[in-house]
């Protein structure tokens, strides 16, 4: 990619364009046709936008000098240039995509800068291979900005409070370990010395236990479960709530609808935030949002499902709440989620129970 070219469509936000280095050389160039799709443009390879060439309207391009970063950017994302009469246009592919939602420009930005920040020497279509993955964890860290980014109790006062010097990835497939090298103040006041820290990189997920207020059951999943296995306990199924990643670009209350339906066969009606939280904050940098979803349960409500794709075996299993209770206390359900969920729910099933009564 040498000479002017013309960006178009998201590539020519200028939050992407300031990700990867560019300045405007020259005032925009309209071109015929019209976009469509974009929605998950620079979070999936396949999610640029479509360029109609011969359909009716005109579409600002922006004229660039390409610099080393896009030309890495768009070897990881696979986006090849078009040749145009006007000149080589990229940020699209020819043809027709469909609709797949409103492009999110902080995020694919925000993943335009994890991309370059990788070792240069790590073959491109490897870490396009990984970057549902990347795109995930990416989203987490901006929600986390978003939710928690204040400087609240506990710890030290004060914004300033923890310096990252510097933050690599020494193993990465679907999950990651980022190691950390940073320093933070102290209770006692005055900073720390540099601390190396590893953190297990899954990004985050939701856990949501469906519950039946009028027959005053719930449904619970088990399946095999590598944590356990590697443990050498020997009943590595375990019970658990429905649960599941928040793929970049979603909710968490789009994740638990859509886990419900692959998980258990189920359509929740309604979804109550419980407790969110992080399970093991020491060594994880997964951060899990807690639901109770509102369904009917009939006798048969319980399935096989998982997708068999992501090597899924899952089984339902419909308990009366007094019985599932009896088996939190009886040191029967060890997932931690799952205990914190039926805890949860206890204290607050008959207050939920009366609000969801019609008025």
């Amino acid at each position: 990619m040498s000479g002017r070219v013309l960006l178009m469509g998201p590539l020519a936000d200028p939050r992407m364009m300031a990700a990867l280095g560019l300045a405007p050389d020259g005032a925009p160039v309209m071109l015929p046709g019209r976009l469509t799709g974009g929605g998950r443009a620079g979070i999936a390879p396949d999610g640029w936008p479509g360029w109609e060439r011969a359909a009716e309207g005109h579409i600002s391009a922006q004229p660039v000098r390409p610099t080393p970063q896009l030309v890495r950017y768009a070897e990881i994302m696979d986006l090849q240039a078009i040749d145009a009469p006007e000149g080589m246009v990229v940020g699209a592919a020819a043809g027709v995509r469909a609709d797949d939602g409103t492009f999110r420009a902080e995020l694919a930005a925000q993943v335009a800068a994890d991309l370059l920040a990788r070792d240069p020497a790590q073959p491109a279509a490897e870490i396009r291979a990984r970057l549902p993955m990347i795109a995930l964890w990416a989203d987490s860290r901006l929600r986390a900005a978003a939710e928690r980014g204040s400087a609240l109790p506990p710890g030290p006062k004060g914004e300033d409070r923890l310096r990252i010097e510097s933050r690599s990835e020494p193993y990465g497939r679907y999950f990651s370990v980022e190691s950390l090298r940073l320093t933070h103040r102290l209770h006692r006041g005055g900073w720390s010395d540099p601390l190396e820290r590893a953190v297990f990189v899954s990004g985050d997920a939701v856990v949501v236990l469906p519950w039946d207020p009028m027959r005053d059951r719930v449904l619970v999943v088990d399946q095999f479960r590598a944590g356990p296995a590697a443990r050498g306990d020997g009943q590595p199924w375990i019970y658990e709530p429905v649960a599941g990643r928040i793929d970049a670009g979603e909710t968490p209350e789009s994740t638990a609808l859509r886990e419900a339906v692959e998980e258990a066969g189920l359509t929740l009606e309604r979804l109550i935030p419980a407790p969110a939280f992080y399970p093991s904050p020491g060594v994880a940098a997964e951060f899990i949002y807690g639901f109770i979803g509102i369904a009917d349960l009939p006798d048969g409500a319980a399935t096989v499902s998982g997708l068999p794709s992501e090597g899924e075996d899952i089984r339902g299993h419909v308990i009366a709440r007094d019985a599932f209770m009896r088996m939190a206390m009886d040191r029967r359900i060890v997932s931690g989620p799952l205990m914190i969920l039926a805890l949860w729910l206890d204290k607050r099933a008959e207050g939920l129970r009366q609000g969801l009564a019609p008025g």
